[in-house]
């Protein structure tokens, strides 16, 4: 079973799958009479194929079981899909470019503070929470046509995330044999 080393969330080593939400490095705007910040421009959401429409939902994710075992990708070939954890804690982001090449799959440690805004047919990972009643804003698409598509991976593709949680600092992702 190939093992997936998880990389801290960055900007860049992101930048092929979609947009790291965060408002590092952005200058708010002061609003309501200097009483809020406000930060603009933070994702592009990309729903508008085919009629789409822009859906505001509220998830709770459940921690999976320990080992973290990859089984299941998916993409929305119709609209771009983006996470925003709404209680601080970290949460996983698994992608790749092609769910049948092992080495093509990437794993990402988010902080509380990052949401993530996967692009459109970007192959990911359903939510990954590491903490049970994980509340997410997801802003995707509803309107017509199919904007789901799921692979599960035969056994001999499965991965394991990073087995203990191990992060790897020094590189965007590795993949090795387990």
């Amino acid at each position: 079973m190939i093992s997936l080393l998880i990389a801290p969330l960055t900007k860049a080593g992101f930048a092929p799958f979609g947009e790291v939400v965060e408002t590092a490095d952005v200058k708010p705007k002061l609003i309501n009479e200097g009483f809020a910040e406000r930060f603009d421009d933070l994702a592009h959401i990309d729903v508008a194929a085919e009629g789409g429409e822009v859906n505001i939902s509220l998830f709770v994710g459940a921690a999976r079981p320990v080992p973290l075992v990859i089984k299941l990708m998916e993409r929305h070939p119709l609209g771009s899909q983006l996470f925003m954890p709404l209680n601080g804690a970290p949460w996983l982001v698994v992608v790749c470019t092609d769910p049948d090449v092992p080495s093509s799959y990437r794993a990402f440690a988010a902080s509380g503070r990052q949401g993530v805004n996967y692009a459109r047919n970007c192959w990911h990972h359903p939510l990954l929470v590491v903490g049970d009643a994980s509340p997410f804003v997801v802003i995707d698409r509803k309107g017509p046509g199919s904007n789901l598509e799921e692979r599960w991976l035969e056994a001999a593709n499965w991965l394991r995330v990073a087995p203990d949680g191990a992060v790897d600092a020094n590189a965007d992702i590795t993949a090795k044999q387990g």
